[in-house]
């Protein structure tokens, strides 16, 4: 993300892309957190652009530095796959106009590869209205921390902690918790699940169909106290600076 352009390692977006009980539950949980404009950050292929395309809003920017990704979202936009005021560019926060602003900044599985986070959410935070929210999803624990991380360019997962020092000072923790207990159980108990250096789509099938509903029981049961994922909803002041 330093660079304006850069081609993206891996190929767990397209790996992950079939995951929808996974963006089902996230998205059930951030909605009612989303504003009218809306910055998805290191957009990818397009996943989250998809899982929101039923939501309303005035405005939708995908920035994301690999200008292939971003040629692969100008096609699934011309099949009408996500919402009508879907917009993508080819960059980073450096690329936004001094007066693009927006009332909601996502980061989902995007401040992972980021090794200069906290410079990263002060930068995009000057592009924050007042009132509005940067939101974070990330892989969580480090000792979870796997060859599939490494590999693909993951330079940390996050706790409370850690997530807590990469927050711009200014803004308020409105929600943080952990999500896909049983995920992390699995992770913990064997190296089945998300833990090879490369998982394959049987692994991320059993995951998304089996483990992900139950964790949606679970995780509400304990008070989101636990999962291998970590969600950050963090609040600007209503008054202008």
């Amino acid at each position: 993300m330093n660079n304006n352009h850069s081609k993206y390692i891996g190929n767990e977006l397209d790996l992950f892309s079939s995951a929808f009980n996974w963006k089902k539950y996230w998205v059930n949980i951030i909605k009612p957190y989303l504003g009218t404009h809306i910055l998805d950050v290191g957009a990818g292929i397009g996943a989250t652009a998809r899982a929101l395309s039923q939501f309303k809003c005035e405005r939708y920017l995908a920035l994301e530095p690999d200008a292939e990704f971003v040629s692969r979202m100008q096609q699934v936009n011309k099949q009408n796959k996500f919402n009508n005021n879907f917009e993508c560019l080819v960059g980073n926060v450096g690329n936004l106009r001094i007066n693009d602003y927006f009332d909601t900044i996502l980061y989902i599985d995007v401040l992972k590869h980021i090794e200069k986070d906290k410079e990263e959410l002060a930068q995009v935070n000057k592009h924050l209205l007042p009132g509005g929210r940067i939101i974070v999803l990330s892989p969580a624990h480090q000792y979870l921390y796997s060859p599939f991380d490494k590999a693909i360019g993951h330079v940390k997962r996050y706790n409370k902690k850690s997530l807590l020092l990469a927050k711009p000072e200014s803004l308020i923790v409105e929600r943080m918790c952990y999500l896909d207990s049983i995920g992390l159980l699995a992770n913990l108990g064997n190296r089945l699940i998300l833990r090879a250096s490369t998982p394959n789509e049987s692994q991320i099938r059993i995951w998304d169909h089996w483990l992900v509903p139950c964790s949606t029981v679970i995780d509400k049961v304990i008070g989101y106290r636990l999962g291998k994922s970590i969600l950050g909803i963090f609040r600007a002041s209503t008054e202008s600076t």
